[in-house]
């Protein structure tokens, strides 16, 4: 199995290829729009075919890339079955796996950043786009989030696997790569250390996050599979264009 992971800086998102050696079929997971010319390079450069794209989720803070892969590639669109998007190719469900070569996903719902949200399970390592990031989760006050249902979805569907899976983030904002079920059970602040459901919400309650930048967007662009919006002002058009580094891992 071909394995990469790949950054991109403005939205600090992960976006990770996995490559079939025998069919030499490609996956990408939580493709960002803006970095599809770096990840176009990278398939080919490894001798890959991309054949799906998936996303753990609509996106909040970037536009996926899945319907300009479609379009440029032919490759399919997998997106949750929850969120009965009408451009979607495939639609994932918890208990189906998702196959491509020799590449087999294991769905997991993980509801509570937003309502549709998924884990992709994959041998040794899990892809756990926000609902459980490095020594941190993602937020849970928009897009139908629920801080029970977070709390729900971490402690009885992750920290139920092996301790040495590995955890694949879909955003880091200090550098980290990756961390492990073990490491979060013992050092996530937020949901780690035996931390009950009452102190979680009253974490989740007191964030204080600022309103997301791009989010008025990046729903509704994300809703479509990845269409950038024609009225986007000019200070977020860097959201759109296409990166002109290719930062990578």
């Amino acid at each position: 199995m071909i394995f990469r992971q790949l950054y991109e800086p403005l939205s600090s998102t992960y976006t990770y290829l996995l490559g079939c050696e025998e069919t030499g079929l490609a996956i990408l997971i939580d493709p960002v729009i803006s970095a599809m010319e770096r990840d176009l390079m990278e398939v080919k450069r490894l001798g890959l075919s991309l054949a799906c794209t998936v996303d753990t989720h609509i996106h909040a803070d970037h536009i996926t890339a899945a319907r300009e892969f479609k379009k440029t590639v032919g490759s399919k669109i997998a997106m949750p079955a929850y969120d009965r998007l009408p451009c979607t190719d495939i639609g994932i469900e918890e208990g189906t796996p998702l196959q491509i070569g020799s590449i087999v996903l294991q769905p997991l719902h993980t509801p509570g950043h937003t309502d549709g949200h998924f884990a992709y399970l994959f041998g040794d390592r899990i892809f756990t786009g926000d609902a459980l990031l490095i020594e941190a989760c993602g937020r849970t006050d928009f897009q139908n989030g629920d801080a029970d249902a977070l709390y729900k979805s971490v402690q009885e569907k992750l920290f139920t696997l092996p301790d040495d899976v590995l955890v694949y983030p879909a955003h880091d904002y200090k550098g980290r790569r990756v961390s492990s079920i073990a490491q979060e059970k013992e050092r996530n602040p937020r949901l780690g250390g035996g931390k009950t459901l009452e102190e979680f919400r009253e974490i989740m309650a007191n964030l204080k996050l600022p309103y997301p930048t791009f989010i008025d967007y990046a729903v509704p662009g994300n809703r479509q599979c990845g269409v950038c919006p024609s009225d986007l002002p000019d200070q977020l058009a860097t959201y759109c264009h296409q990166m002109t580094s290719s930062p990578q891992g």
